[in-house]
């Protein structure tokens, strides 16, 4: 099992595209009237298996997405990915959120649910088939579907430590 230390990566010069996944008003009420203030969660990634994901929370609307797109980029993992699927399938957890991720034929596209479809399209992910269970809040999603993709294994890694060659793991 991957550890989410491991596949840590540094902010460098890489250039990251960002994708708001949703944006919320919320409303303190006080005595005094109501607050309004906004939450936002985005996702970024380099398109080449690097994605991270981030909440920000402010008065305005482009205060709050700035301030995702800073958290986000301070949570960076990198995912491998094979000839632009995923080496196998994988399952992901988070909260009430379930997501299952499965390599898909090259051709088929992103098929996915809105959280999950950006947070595959910003890992660089084009053929996959993914499905969402449980809870379909966005937060919990992205969470789940980012924790599927740490969880992912590279072949090569798995064919040195199995002491195989690399056909032997993956025919492709």
């Amino acid at each position: 099992m991957a550890n989410l230390n491991e596949n840590r990566v540094k902010t460098s010069e890489i250039e990251y595209k960002d994708r708001l996944v949703s944006i919320q008003r919320v409303t303190k009420v006080t005595k005094g009237g109501r607050t309004f203030s906004f939450s936002a969660i985005v996702v970024v990634g380099n398109e080449k298996g690097v994605v991270g994901y981030g909440l920000g929370k402010a008065k305005e609307v482009t205060a709050a997405i700035a301030k995702g797109i800073d958290d986000a980029k301070k949570n960076l993992v990198k995912v491998p990915i094979l000839k632009g699927t995923l080496p196998h399938d994988q399952y992901g957890k988070y909260s009430g959120a379930y997501v299952f991720l499965k390599p898909a034929a090259p051709g088929a596209g992103v098929i996915a649910g809105g959280a999950m479809r950006a947070v595959l399209e910003s890992v660089g992910v084009t053929d996959v088939l993914a499905k969402s269970k449980g809870s379909s809040n966005p937060h919990s999603v992205v969470k789940a579907t980012i924790d599927a993709l740490v969880k992912l294994r590279d072949p090569k890694t798995v064919a040195q430590m199995r002491g195989v060659s690399l056909s032997t793991v993956f025919n492709g």
